[in-house]
């Protein structure tokens, strides 16, 4: 029985942090699994942002490594290079003839980008919807873990797949839907209590993969509380229970159900509370921390996972070029 397929790539910018980790890569882990899975650095769409060309292959380098270290396994998924599918742009290209620039421009994180980039509006950052379409189609993935952040993108990839089958009379591009395998991934906040941990704000707010032990617990524990819940059964602040999950996810069950009763009976010290969970933390992120290191040591190995990633992705997408191809018209010998 064919597996169902599916899709997710990350941008190669910034640094992997905790909510990523529990957000998607875990998630990503179980999916290698069950599912023909086509994982991707995200190359083309980090050049919206103008990266530093002698940065850009270290960048990818490092996000491959995370993943790998965070559990993906190389020989049960393709792990690639976006950059090494050429089908990708060229099914970019067909189906930026199908994309219009007033729908584009509505866009939700087109117009914030806006806002926050006024001088920087280049046709990739209005067009990123397309190439996130493209990533999807190439592989006629079914199934594509996104945030809620990300729908929107989504809806415009399955927009597009009608669009072209209608167009061109085929039903070659089925319709992706979000997927995220069974209760999806854990929301992460910033340690200051300030939105989700993210790989461009507060570095000092946000667990980073690759953040040394000394930093781990310095950051915890400078995390935001407060002076303790003043009655028996308080409802604990945002900030609060984003801790009490992190201890949740990376502790013994045993450690954080006795904190939690130390909370629910108001004699809980967050001081020890935040001591014990620095710990955890360090032994939880230490592991992933080492194996990254050591792939990033060795790029020899590094460039063998990605031509071989790159091998198996274009298999698939050169399959999928030459039908679209074919239902265009564009086939002459």
């Amino acid at each position: 029985m064919q597996k169902e397929i599916v899709v997710s790539g990350i941008r190669s910018t910034g640094f992997l942090h905790l909510g990523n980790y529990f957000g998607a890569m875990r998630n990503y882990v179980r999916m290698q699994e069950d599912y023909e899975c086509y994982f991707f650095v995200a190359d083309y769409h980090s050049l919206t942002t103008h990266p530093d060309p002698k940065d850009l292959r270290n960048n990818v380098y490092r996000v491959l490594a995370e993943n790998i270290a965070c559990g993906l396994d190389h020989t049960k998924v393709a792990l690639y290079a976006q950059s090494d599918v050429p089908e990708i742009p060229e099914l970019y290209l067909m189906m930026n003839m199908l994309a219009y620039k007033g729908e584009l421009e509505k866009v939700p994180t087109f117009k914030e980008k806006v806002r926050q980039h006024p001088d920087n509006v280049n046709a990739g950052l209005l067009t990123y919807p397309v190439l996130m379409a493209a990533d999807i189609l190439v592989h006629r993935a079914v199934k594509v873990p996104v945030g809620k952040d990300q729908e929107q993108h989504l809806e415009m990839a399955r927009n597009f797949a009608q669009r072209f089958n209608h167009r061109y009379q085929v039903e070659l591009f089925p319709e992706p839907h979000a997927f995220n395998f069974g209760a999806g991934g854990a929301k992460i906040m910033s340690l200051d209590g300030n939105g989700k941990m993210s790989k461009s704000e507060n570095a000092n707010a946000t667990i980073y993969l690759n953040d040394d032990d000394d930093t781990i617990r310095k950051k915890i524990m400078k995390a935001k509380t407060d002076s303790g819940p003043e009655a028996p059964g308080s409802e604990m602040p945002d900030y609060i229970a984003n801790l009490f999950q992190l201890m949740q996810l990376v502790s013994r069950e045993d450690v954080y159900n006795d904190f939690l009763g130390h909370f629910n009976n108001c004699t809980i010290r967050y001081g020890d509370f935040k001591k014990q969970l620095a710990e955890d933390m360090v032994q939880f992120i230490n592991p992933i921390r080492t194996k990254a290191l050591e792939l990033t040591n060795d790029p020899a190995r590094l460039q063998k996972i990605l031509r071989e990633g790159a091998q198996k992705a274009r298999e698939s997408a050169s399959r999928t070029l030459t039908e679209a191809r074919k239902a265009i018209g564009l086939h002459y010998y």
